[in-house]
């Protein structure tokens, strides 16, 4: 799956985090700004590139606000987003396979 367009999914309320991903020319990228980011810096980043990994997402910018949020929260709203990008829709997403 590749990044077409720029999307966003979450929220920047508390135990939450909004993710945009947005198309780039060559390379993956992720930035990560967050709340906790002394503690789970690593973390959040290293969960990131995992779900893109899975995701077969090769290119794209990511961009992480972090406001606390659990690692499953960080999956879903990263599946949601590159998922926004792509225009899919409800029916044809794979909730539940596409990330492990």
């Amino acid at each position: 799956m590749e990044i077409t367009k720029t999307a966003i999914a979450g929220t920047l309320e508390s135990s939450d985090a909004q993710i945009t991903v947005e198309p780039a020319e060559e390379g993956l990228k992720v930035s990560v700004s967050s709340t906790v980011m002394n503690q789970y810096g690593r973390q959040i980043r290293d969960c990131a590139y995992k779900t893109l990994e899975d995701l077969g997402v090769k290119t794209g910018r990511v961009y992480i606000v972090d406001k606390g949020a659990l690692e499953c929260t960080l999956k879903a709203r990263i599946e949601c987003a590159v998922f926004r990008s792509n225009d899919a829709s409800a029916k044809n997403i794979p909730w539940g396979g596409a990330v492990k």
